[in-house]
C-alpha cells in the first residue's frame, strides 16, 4: 500500500469516477485504474462495483475511506513541518565556531543571516576547535569552523577557507626583534590561552610539536581560557603571548604590544567540518557561504593592514 494509491483511491471517492479522479490529478486514467487495482490486491478485496454511471462504494472502501483521509492528512502534515526548513522559513541551524570568532566573524555573520532569513533560529556556540569537531560528529552541531588539526574520524573536512598568522606579542621590543624559534618561546614567561583544552588546542598541538622537534619543553607561566585576557596580561608586562595577528588588530593590541612572526612562520588555517557523508540543512548551507565570504573578506582587510 502506497500513498500514491490511496491518494487515487479518495479522489475516485470524491470525484465518482476513475475518469474524473484523473482528470483532476491530471494523470491518465489507465494509470490510476492500474494503482487502485493493486491497492485491491493488497487488500484482498474490492473497493467499488463498476457501473455504467457512477463507481459505488463496497463496505470495505467505506471502512477503508476515512483511515485513508487520515493518513494523506498527516502525510501533508508532515511535509508542511519541514517546509520551513527547506524554504528557510523556519527551522533551527546549529553551527559551531572556534572559540574567539565571536570577536572577528559572528556579530556580522548572525546579522547579515538573520536579516536575509528572520524566520530562522540561529544557535551559534563558540568552543575551543577540538571541541566543536567533537559536537560536530555527536550530532550536537549541524557544522562547524574550525582551526586545524582537529580529530577528524567520521567527519568531512573542507578545503582551507581562512588563514591567519599567529604571532609572538611582547612588551620588549628586543624580545621581538627578530623571528622567534622555538628554544626562545620555550624559554620566555609565556601567557596562553585556551586552558580548558590545553594541548588538544590546534595552536598549542603545533606548538608543542615545533618544541619537540627542537627538544626543548614548551610550559606556560599563565594559562587562561580567552584570547583576549593573553593579551591583556601581556600588555601588562606579565609575560608574552601567542596569537593569531588579525585577533590582535582586532582587539587593538596590536599596536600596543611589539610582536615577531615565528621562525619558520606559523599559520592557523580554518576549515568547516560536517558529519561524514551528512546531508546539510539549506540554512547551514547558506551560513557557511556566507561565512566563507566574511572570511575571506577578513584576510583582504589583514592583507592591506600588515
Amino acid at each position: 500500500m502506497t500513498l500514491q494509491q490511496l491518494a487515487y483511491f479518495a479522489a475516485a471517492v470524491e470525484h465518482g469516477s476513475f475518469s474524473a479522479a484523473a482528470d483532476a490529478l491530471y494523470i491518465a486514467q489507465p494509470s490510476l485504474s492500474e494503482q487502485i487495482r493493486r491497492l485491491e490486491n493488497e487488500l484482498g478485496v474490492a473497493l467499488f462495483v463498476r457501473t455504467n454511471r457512477r463507481l459505488i462504494l463496497t463496505e470495505a472502501a467505506q471502512l477503508l475511506l476515512p483511515h485513508a483521509q487520515r493518513t494523506l492528512a498527516s502525510a501533508r502534515e508532515a511535509a508542511d513541518s519541514v517546509r520551513g526548513v527547506r524554504t528557510l522559513t523556519g527551522g533551527t541551524v546549529a553551527f559551531g565556531t572556534f572559540s574567539s570568532a565571536h570577536h572577528l566573524l559572528l556579530t556580522e555573520l548572525i546579522a547579515i543571516f538573520h536579516g536575509r532569513h528572520p524566520q530562522v533560529h540561529v544557535r551559534m556556540v563558540s568552543l575551543n576547535s577540538s571541541e566543536v569537531a567533537d559536537a560536530v560528529r555527536d550530532g550536537a552541531l549541524e557544522a562547524g569552523l574550525v582551526a586545524l588539526p582537529v580529530d577528524d574520524r567520521g567527519l568531512d573536512v573542507s578545503p582551507v577557507v581562512w588563514t591567519s598568522e599567529a604571532v609572538y606579542l611582547s612588551t620588549e621590543p628586543s624580545r621581538t626583534s627578530q623571528p622567534v624559534t622555538p628554544a626562545e618561546l620555550a624559554s620566555s614567561q609565556l601567557i596562553l590561552p585556551e586552558a580548558r583544552s590545553g594541548s588538544a588546542d590546534p595552536t598549542r598541538r603545533q606548538l608543542l610539536e615545533r618544541s619537540q622537534k627542537a627538544g626543548v619543553s614548551l610550559v606556560p607561566t599563565v594559562e587562561v581560557e580567552s584570547p583576549a585576557s593573553a593579551l591583556a596580561l601581556a600588555a601588562r608586562g606579565v609575560g608574552d603571548t601567542v596569537i593569531s595577528l588579525p585577533l590582535a588588530q582586532y582587539l587593538g593590541y596590536a599596536g600596543r604590544l611589539h610582536w615577531a612572526s615565528f621562525d619558520p612562520p606559523l599559520y592557523e588555517t580554518f576549515a568547516f567540518v560536517t558529519r561524514h557523508d551528512a546531508h546539510l540543512s539549506p540554512a547551514t548551507r547558506v551560513l557557511m557561504q556566507l561565512a566563507s565570504r566574511h572570511l575571506q573578506q577578513l584576510e583582504r582587510t589583514g592583507e592591506t593592514a600588515d
